[in-house]
């Protein structure tokens, strides 16, 4: 039997080409008539666009890349998941690109993704969470996205004008810290990343703006930094319960859900009850948050939201429609059983 292609379709309907394909991408209107006649032969033929035809005709391939930095961490599978589901209802294909926080494998992927002449790329991680990104490694971005349209996730290169989709991180630390501190906490510590991540940096400052604004110190030794992981946030707690020199802090804020699990474990080795000995806050409300026991305060960043965003914004840079160059998702504390409130007693 042979193959029915968009010409013959064409040609059965009495249309251009263009037509057919304006139906079946539905990038332009058609006439209602025209519009029913063409899809009544389309399915009459049982006709499926070949994806290759499709993209020689719209010099499109269908397909969009997604750069993360680790595929293991819990929050960008989440992400992807709202990506995975908005980019297929637009009829796009994945290039998954997993870095493992490798910049040079960062440089690779975008060389292959541009040798693949992908429609568009979603970044997540690696260089765009540096605080202070080295130039050649910005240059090597701006360059990419001149050529192929790009959306940044939750990061950013100062100096650029990249279009963005980020959570409001530094609300979210606000909103946890002022929770605490309204729950009657004043001695609050805060166990963090990497010291060179924005993301890091964004928190502490907000960490420290609510406390200075509540009129509460905030010693040195009170905040900590890790790598983002439930081992370094074990570590950290052990070194905030063995320091002798002052008293345990009542609550601790946690950079991400990852180093509070951590925190959660090496205090209640240590014999401390949570919350009643001390509240715990974590950050992204990734799924373990209600997964362990007690379970976890977050500051949930709506992840699948991100994603589903990510993909709206790149669509219409490919699509070449006006879209504003930062989309920020506005976060959410949910509160669990690791916090409560503080009782001073007189």
């Amino acid at each position: 039997m042979k193959q029915v292609t968009i010409y013959d379709i064409a040609s059965e309907a009495g249309v251009s080409v263009a037509t057919v394909s304006r139906v079946l991408n539905n990038t332009a209107p058609v006439k209602a008539s025209t519009r029913s006649k063409i899809m009544k032969l389309i399915k009459q033929h049982q006709f499926q666009p070949n994806a290759l035809a499709r993209s020689l005709l719209k010099k499109e391939t269908g397909t969009i890349g997604v750069i993360v930095p680790d595929i293991t961490n819990p929050f960008f599978p989440e992400v992807f998941g709202g990506i995975d589901s908005a980019a297929r209802d637009k009829g796009f294909t994945f290039f998954l690109c997993d870095t493992l926080g490798d910049y040079d494998r960062e440089s690779q992927y975008l060389d292959i993704l541009r040798k693949k002449q992908v429609d568009g790329i979603i970044f997540m991680g690696g260089r765009i969470n540096l605080a202070k990104c080295p130039t050649e490694l910005v240059e090597e971005v701006v360059e990419t996205a001149a050529r192929i349209p790009m959306v940044l996730v939750n990061g950013n290169l100062p100096g650029t004008e990249l279009h963005r989709v980020a959570a409001d991180e530094s609300k979210g630390a606000a909103m946890a810290t002022q929770y605490l501190v309204e729950q009657g906490h004043r001695d609050i510590a805060f166990i963090g990343g990497h010291d060179y991540t924005s993301t890091n940096a964004q928190k502490l400052r907000a960490f420290k703006r609510v406390m200075n604004q509540n009129g509460l110190p905030v010693a040195k030794e009170r905040i900590l930094y890790g790598d983002f992981t439930m081992s370094a946030g074990e570590r950290l707690m052990k070194e905030i319960l063995q320091d002798s020199s002052r008293p345990r802090p009542t609550a601790v804020l946690c950079v991400n859900d990852f180093t509070a699990v951590g925190a959660i474990k090496a205090a209640i080795r240590a014999g401390i009850f949570i919350p009643d000995d001390m509240s715990i806050v974590g950050f992204d409300d990734i799924p373990l948050a209600s997964a362990i026991y007690p379970e976890l305060t977050s500051v949930k960043l709506h992840m699948d939201q991100l994603g589903r965003n990510a993909v709206d914004v790149l669509h219409k840079l490919i699509m070449k429609e006006k879209v504003k160059r930062m989309t920020i998702i506005e976060p959410e504390l949910v509160v669990r059983d690791s916090t409560k409130k503080l009782i001073h007693r007189e």
